[in-house]
């Protein structure tokens, strides 16, 4: 797994590549959470390097969402690959998350 970021005027752009499971997430929360400082009001995921997510992972992304809604910020995925977002789906994650198809969409939503 590898997770990247940069910043700009938007927001923080995160992307992750590979897989986010249990024997990883902790290196994965510990990227995400280096991201968090009291001005980051939009963080954008870009999921379309990421393979595979286990119950773990989306723990994470749980932790992310929440923390970004207590400031009033919002948490934005996209490009999620058609075996990650059937996972979003079935577990009613997709209802929670403001999903896009790409980056774009993601900024103008």
């Amino acid at each position: 797994m590898k997770v990247s970021n940069k910043s700009n005027d938007d927001g923080v752009f995160l992307s992750v590549e590979g897989r986010v499971d249990t024997t990883n997430y902790n290196e994965f929360e510990k990227a995400v959470n280096e991201v968090f400082t009291p001005d980051v009001k939009e963080i954008y995921l870009d999921c379309s390097e990421l393979s595979y997510i286990s119950s773990s992972g989306l723990r994470i992304f749980l932790t992310v969402q929440k923390k970004m809604m207590v400031r009033a910020g919002k948490f934005k995925l996209y490009a999620l690959q058609p075996g990650i977002q059937e996972i979003f789906d079935i577990s009613g994650f997709s209802s929670i998350f403001s999903i896009f198809n790409n980056e774009d969409e993601a900024k103008q939503g």
